[in-house]
């Protein structure tokens, strides 16, 4: 009775259409599946990822989910991901594409997933980082450990449009840090971010992981878009 009550007064709405979910539908409802633009990224090699960051990092896979477009169902689902604390859709999703790539015999190397990090400031604002929840599914799902402690942001984000390209460039490279021990190296890190944009927050985060010695890093997020 209170269970039928509250369903009426907190409706179920699908993340990307904001209609009702039905029954047995999970936070995306069936047609939204559907429709989903999904990229296969995982089946192709030389992928819109890999050649974002060719010549800037070696990576040893690279792909997104999903196709960010504006305006559209994903962007939405980011969203609600991001500003509404609907970390269910990271859960969907993360649940999802661990289905898609537990076959990958590069990704079954992967020895830990690591989350490009929020600042310590911004995450008392938000409450939660909105890339764990995808993070934590794939780390269920593929049987790889989930890793949170090792990659740190060290500068909160501020608005840069005042500093010239060489400042730019000094505080960029400074931005992201690990502190590791001898437990760390030899190992190959899989990098998990929302949306590809220009992918130099990525780009940064790898090469701070690549510091290690003798590890290696892949990188997947939820979605691309083209910057």
């Amino acid at each position: 009775m209170l269970k039928n009550l509250l369903k009426l007064i907190f409706p179920k709405l699908c993340c990307g259409c904001n209609n009702l979910l039905l029954q047995n539908e999970n936070s995306i409802c069936a047609s939204c599946r559907h429709s989903i633009p999904l990229t296969n990224h995982h089946l192709i090699a030389n992928n819109n990822v890999t050649k974002k960051f060719y010549g800037l990092i070696d990576l040893e896979f690279g792909s997104s989910m999903l196709y960010f477009h504006k305006g559209g169902i994903v962007q939405k689902m980011i969203h609600n991901l991001k500003y509404r604390g609907n970390e269910k859709i990271g859960v969907v999703l993360g649940e999802w594409y661990a289905n898609e790539l537990k076959n990958n015999p590069i990704i079954n190397s992967v020895t830990e997933i690591i989350p490009v990090p929020l600042h310590k400031k911004r995450l008392n604002e938000r409450g939660y980082n909105q890339v764990d929840s995808f993070c934590k599914a794939l780390s269920k799902e593929l049987n790889i450990p989930f890793n949170n402690n090792l990659l740190k942001r060290k500068k909160y984000s501020k608005t840069q449009t005042t500093k010239n390209k060489i400042e730019r460039q000094l505080y960029s490279a400074s931005v992201f840090d690990v502190s590791f021990s001898e437990r760390d190296e030899n190992k190959h890190f899989l990098l998990i971010d929302d949306v590809i944009t220009t992918g130099s927050t990525l780009e940064l985060c790898a090469k701070a992981l690549l510091k290690i010695p003798n590890t290696k890093v892949s990188i997947v997020t939820i979605a691309f878009t083209d910057s």
